[in-house]
């Protein structure tokens, strides 16, 4: 049989990572391009400077072709990935009106105020992104997450004036929607000059980005707990109704259609914390992982396995950017003493995440009436074995890991091919295409300790702490 081919696009926060799939699921290269720090400025505002979500795309698709060793015509779609909960505004010539608005942007935690008359379109990082690659006006209905004026069950436009005016982007400024994993055009000749992908290729619709990494993730057991470890760190689960007037988790569109995504809590630049771990500890860390032929990342791994469990009393509260209703909130490392080293942050940030998202995740199942079986983990830091081996003993069950970790990009390929008829179902391209790579075991000792950590001492200390906060934030914004 013939060999053909997928690209899948995952754009984050981050970065631009580009992927060719063939389709039983087999990374064949990739290329990635860094993005431009996000631009934080006034009071909350975060922007991606310039046009960098549509540059970088171009980069990483040409670094990722020049890797490329097949036949370019047996490339048969491209799966269209990007980050949800941002918002492009666009003029009458496609432009951007302003640098797109980042989902740590204030603005986006309530509906767009028409302020500049410039401003014709507003849509997604998908939409922004369908547009430049097809040209048509069209986006998937599954990135409409936050204060966008659609029916949230039904993921159709409320028609005009049966939201409050305050709430209601006139439908004349947004895009069409479609399905996910469905064909949304095909590669413009423009594009193709712009990119180095052939023209009148097929573009895919996917999902939000949480969406697309479960599906990618092969989630679909409900006693099976997705962490996805990002920029934006979350849990999730899977189903097939819309759940109204959750207390802590929320319904997602799906990366398919009638699929929703249950979701816990997060934490807001979650893995940004182990940058800025490896950051902080300076060029030492660096010229170590040299000598030791290593990233800084798995230096660090193997320096934090000399770290006992619990880091000597040493705990991590992960706010380093504070919820919009809770702007007080600010990162917090608690009992230090002289033995403590950046080992010993590093294990601690590790095991602050761990713990919050063991929490939040019980919260949800516990709401669900859902018990937690096994643990998926996706995303970079799944690489670490130290953070798979304390998350297992956080949530004292067994931690998988896929052999593809970047699930966002598999999810994409998984909506390609599902759209093009490569497989007739979510079940059977997971089953072709998704493969563990390994699973981690829960030790019994550390499961006991972390379990007393966190109910005597881990979950008590943002309590203890909020006042004092609330006060440094009045001196400071007051």
């Amino acid at each position: 049989m013939k060999q053909q081919y997928i690209v899948a696009i995952d754009g984050g926060t981050q970065s631009t990572k580009v992927t060719m799939f063939d389709t039983l699921g087999e990374e064949i290269c990739s290329n990635t391009v860094p993005l431009k720090e996000i631009h934080l400025y006034g009071e909350g505002k975060a922007e991606h400077p310039d046009d960098d979500l549509w540059d970088s795309l171009q980069q990483a698709c040409k670094g990722m072709l020049q890797a490329f060793r097949g036949n370019m015509e047996d490339i048969i779609g491209i799966g269209l990935g990007s980050i949800r909960c941002c918002r492009a505004l666009l003029k009458q010539d496609w432009s951007l009106a302003s640098p797109v608005q980042s989902w740590m942007d204030i603005r986006l935690s309530y509906p767009y105020e028409h302020e500049d008359d410039e401003v014709r379109y507003v849509t997604t990082a998908t939409g922004y992104l369908t547009h430049r690659l097809t040209g048509e006006t069209r986006d998937t209905r599954s990135n409409y997450v936050g204060p966008w004026p659609i029916n949230p069950e039904t993921l159709q436009w409320y028609p005009d004036g049966e939201l409050l005016d305050s709430y209601s982007t006139p439908r004349d400024m947004l895009f069409d929607l479609v399905d996910p994993s469905t064909i949304l055009g095909s590669v413009t000749e423009q594009a193709s000059k712009a990119t180095g992908l052939p023209s009148g290729i097929p573009v895919v619709s996917t999902a939000n980005d949480k969406a697309v990494e479960g599906l990618g993730a092969g989630l679909a057991d409900k006693g099976t707990v997705l962490v996805s470890l990002g920029t934006y760190i979350t849990s999730m689960m899977v189903g097939d109704t819309y759940q109204a007037d959750t207390t802590y988790y929320w319904s997602n569109p799906g990366a398919v259609p009638g699929e929703f995504l249950y979701e816990s809590n997060g934490i807001r630049r979650g893995m940004a914390t182990v940058t800025w771990i490896k950051d902080l500890m300076g060029t030492g860390l660096v010229e170590s992982a040299k000598e030791h032929n290593m990233s800084p990342e798995a230096y660090l791994n193997v320096l934090g396995k000399d770290v006992s469990a619990g880091c000597d009393g040493l705990y991590t509260i992960l706010h380093w950017l504070a919820r919009p209703t809770q702007q007080w909130e600010r990162g917090i490392m608690i009992g230090f003493n002289g033995k403590h080293k950046g080992k010993h942050m590093f294990r601690s940030v590790l095991e602050g995440i761990s713990m919050t998202m063991k929490n939040n995740a019980q919260a949800m199942c516990d709401e669900m009436g859902v018990e937690i079986e096994h643990l998926i983990v996706s995303g970079g830091g799944s690489n670490g074995e130290l953070f798979m081996q304390i998350l297992a003993d956080v949530f004292g069950v067994p931690a998988h890991r896929n052999q593809t970790n970047e699930s966002a990009s598999m999810g994409a390929a998984i909506c390609t091919a599902l759209a093009l008829g490569i497989y007739p179902d979510r079940a059977s391209a997971i089953e072709h295409m998704v493969r563990v790579r390994d699973t981690f075991l829960p030790d019994k000792a550390n499961v006991a300790l972390y379990e007393r950590i966190n109910r005597e001492v881990y979950t008590k200390i943002s309590s203890a702490t909020e006042e004092v906060l609330q006060a440094s934030h009045r001196i400071f914004h007051d």
